[in-house]
């Protein structure tokens, strides 16, 4: 499986930006796409997640209101529309790829991509 990210850069306070993920799946049964962010010596934490199967979304309460997550069931991907950017948001973004071989469960990782909100 490969998961290949696009999107981020640099941002001013109250700008948006839009991340991709894409994953590559051949036999994985994919259920739940997502997205992670990551500072220097803090732990990886959720942004944003997708259930592929009923449709639910779960957010930080940090970005509620301000991302949308987004996809595209078919090409197993997933967007991340990032509006009102803060400079808090300033982390690596890791997109997160959750399902299952048969029965046994697994999840792969994008590379990351840099988001930095500055003036």
């Amino acid at each position: 499986v490969q998961v290949v990210e696009s999107g981020g850069g640099l941002a001013q306070p109250g700008e948006s930006l839009r991340l991709s993920c894409a994953a590559s799946v051949s036999d994985f049964n994919v259920w739940a796409m997502g997205w992670y962010r990551q500072t220097p010596g803090k732990q990886r934490e959720l942004v944003a997640k997708t259930i592929l199967s009923d449709d639910t979304a779960q957010y930080a309460d940090s970005v509620k209101g301000r991302f949308t997550i987004s996809r595209d069931n078919a090409k197993n991907t997933v967007h991340l529309q990032m509006n009102k950017l803060k400079t808090e948001d300033t982390a690596a973004y890791f997109c997160k790829v959750e399902g299952n071989w048969g029965d046994l469960q697994h999840y792969y990782w994008g590379q990351g991509t840099q988001v930095t909100v500055s003036s």
